[in-house]
């Protein structure tokens, strides 16, 4: 089965060497995500729900560069620290 690496310029470039999101088949697998901002690459401003809301349009941006949305996904784990 072959791979295919997932990026969006709407989500910020993954620190390290991994992709945004990978396809395999017809599954799309997405890397974690934390709070920077694409276009600064900081950090967001705010609170709890600030950052966490961050971490979803990450997430989206990347689920729709791999042609899917929020309505396919089966699984999401959240770590908090």
């Amino acid at each position: 089965m072959t791979r295919q690496s997932i990026h969006s310029e709407r989500a910020p470039a993954a620190i390290g060497p991994y992709s945004q999101a990978v396809r395999c088949g017809n599954t799309v697998y997405l890397s974690g995500q934390t709070p920077l901002d694409p276009s600064t690459m900081q950090l967001v401003d705010g609170d709890i729900a600030a950052q966490t809301r961050r971490v979803f349009d990450n997430l989206s941006a990347v689920c729709e560069a791999a042609g899917a949305s929020f309505a396919q996904v089966v699984r999401v784990g959240i770590y908090l620290t």
